[in-house]
């Protein structure tokens, strides 16, 4: 955030939903060529939660629910909604809106966001923008998706590595400028479009029983390059944000990094200088949860008495577009 602004947005409360069935590597390894150690080796997963009856708007909703009972939150107080999701229930009406009306949050307005894996970081800076207008006062950020509805689990190269998840911030304004989220750095490259994609269900490939029969509507990724670029884009911006705000590895408390593959977030750390004890981590039990993974492992940090008021925290994120960004967090609550 710029200092041209009178307020700084802080995060004031969080909360999180996964579902309640998990499903392990060895239910993989029953039907597919694939096993625990391999999934393991690979990407550092060893479970992941599922949705079997449902939507993203169920996850959401329970991510903000659970954030209203933990902060004593009233709904008729929410000003705006941000979701960002890959997996709104609908093309529309926005999941923000079916959210909104669960909740009973009146008074508030909003729309989902979509940047794929990144997409909470950019709903996150998003929803910074319109507290630092001063315009208002109590903006909620959720980061949900079902990625079970879109993952063929025939596939073995994609069906391991996803699950479903959702995570809320509340953001308010602040006049202290030394605190809430203070920097970020966003990029989007249209070029890597083809490597990770869900090529049916939009204008481009309406559904029809040819676009059904070609597995269309699921997810595909030629994961050779995507982790190539991941790493690359990872590392780099979140060494970037922290040589630009003169932060050494001493400084950061916490990395917060997309819950994609433990070898991305290795090299993420590695390239900040920072140790794997400081990187926090929830990927073995959730898989990739795509704009749930940062909010969920947060949450959990921070309810487990791990984060403290003034820590620094990285946030760092790669998906498809490409979609990729880093941001300072400085922790306010007590």
């Amino acid at each position: 955030m710029t200092n041209a602004t009178k307020y700084n947005a802080r995060v004031t409360g969080v909360g999180m939903y996964v579902p309640d069935e998990v499903l392990d590597n060895d239910y993989f390894a029953k039907y597919l060529d694939t096993n625990d150690e391999w999934i393991v080796t690979r990407t550092g997963i060893k479970e992941r939660r599922i949705l079997r009856n449902g939507a993203t708007s169920d996850l959401a909703t329970g991510a903000l629910k659970d954030l209203m009972a933990t902060t004593g939150l009233n709904p008729e107080e929410i000003d705006v909604i941000i979701v960002a999701t890959v997996t709104p229930d609908m093309l529309f009406p926005a999941t923000a809106a079916l959210v909104q009306e669960r909740v009973g949050a009146t008074n508030a307005w909003g729309f989902d966001l979509s940047a794929a894996c990144s997409g909470f970081l950019f709903a996150l800076q998003t929803g910074a923008n319109f507290i630092a207008s001063g315009a208002y006062k109590k903006v909620v950020v959720i980061g949900a998706d079902k990625m079970s509805a879109i993952v063929d689990y025939t596939d073995r190269n994609t069906c391991i590595l996803f699950g479903d998840a959702a995570g809320a911030f509340l953001l308010e304004p602040t006049e202290d400028k030394s605190t809430g989220i203070l920097d970020s750095i966003l990029h989007i490259d249209g070029s890597g479009a083809d490597y990770l994609n869900m090529k049916g269900g939009g204008s481009l490939n309406p559904p029809t029983h040819e676009t059904v029969d070609a597995k269309m509507h699921y997810i595909y990724q030629e994961g050779k390059a995507v982790y190539k670029r991941a790493v690359l884009g990872m590392a780099e911006v979140s060494a970037e944000i922290m040589e630009k705000n003169g932060l050494k590895s001493e400084d950061v408390a916490w990395l917060a990094p997309h819950q994609a593959n433990l070898r991305i977030i290795d090299s993420t750390a590695n390239r900040m200088g920072i140790g794997m004890d400081k990187v926090m981590l929830n990927i073995e039990r959730y898989g990739n949860t795509t704009s749930g993974t940062i909010p969920t492992v947060i949450t959990e940090y921070y309810r487990a008495g791990k984060v403290k008021k003034g820590d620094n925290i990285i946030l760092a994120a790669f998906g498809a577009g490409f979609t990729w960004g880093s941001m300072w967090l400085k922790w306010s609550i007590d």
